[in-house]
């Protein structure tokens, strides 16, 4: 703040001296370390969060698209309430009106993540494998050579899943991000995201006991 300084002069009269105002600094400087640490902590806790996706290699023109067993197809579909279902194998037109029965789990560990890994178990050993080695230097590379090396692993693959995730209308968001992470953790090599067809409606509408009247209903 400005201080004007008082003098005294003979006859008992007292008459302001004009000075330079001087200005205390003190509580602006206790101010801008306030908001400085109000700001590195806001700024930190409103960090955006992303997920990185790995995008497949572009397919050449002239090489044929790949070929996979039926066998080593997995159908995960989500559904509303947050559950998740799952069957095997694909439908073929003539047994659309034998639909294969929906297997319910959820996003736990000892759900949907304890299939993954059973079905890709061949394929996380040689991971793990590969992975102790460079752990114990057995095999010197760089982590950018580790990481190509694991995806070449991945890719020359063809013990693990082939993962179709669909999504049901009654899923949201958060059940697409957990199962994006689920495929994440379990080193899943080979998955994608497909439109849900109207006779897997179907099943997971038969699996969730969803009437005609409740389906109408969420339409509205």
């Amino acid at each position: 703040m400005a201080e004007i300084i008082q003098e005294e002069k003979g006859g008992g009269k007292k008459k302001a001296k004009k000075h330079a105002p001087h200005i205390d600094m003190t509580p602006m400087v206790d101010l801008m370390c306030l908001l400085i640490t109000f700001f590195m902590l806001t700024s930190a806790l409103s960090k955006p969060k992303i997920m990185q996706i790995i995008l497949p290699d572009a397919q050449k023109s002239n090489e044929p698209a790949p070929r996979f067993l039926g066998s080593r197809t997995l159908n995960i579909v989500l559904g509303p309430d947050n559950k998740v279902y799952t069957y095997s194998g694909t439908v073929k037109p003539e047994e659309y009106n034998n639909l294969p029965p929906l297997t319910e789990t959820n996003y736990s560990a000892t759900g949907v993540r304890q299939m993954l890994l059973d079905r890709n178990r061949t394929l996380a050993k040689k991971i793990a494998d590969f992975k102790d080695q460079v752990l114990t230097g057995k095999i010197v590379l760089s982590p950018d050579s580790v990481q190509s090396a694991i995806a070449k692993l991945k890719k020359v693959d063809d013990t693990g899943p082939l993962v179709l995730i669909k999504a049901y209308k009654g899923s949201n968001y958060g059940n697409m991000v957990d199962i994006l992470d689920e495929m994440n953790i379990c080193g899943i090599a080979l998955y994608m995201l497909v439109d849900i067809t109207w006779y897997e409606e179907k099943m997971v509408e038969t699996a969730a006991g969803i009437t005609s009247t409740a389906k109408a209903a969420s339409t509205k």
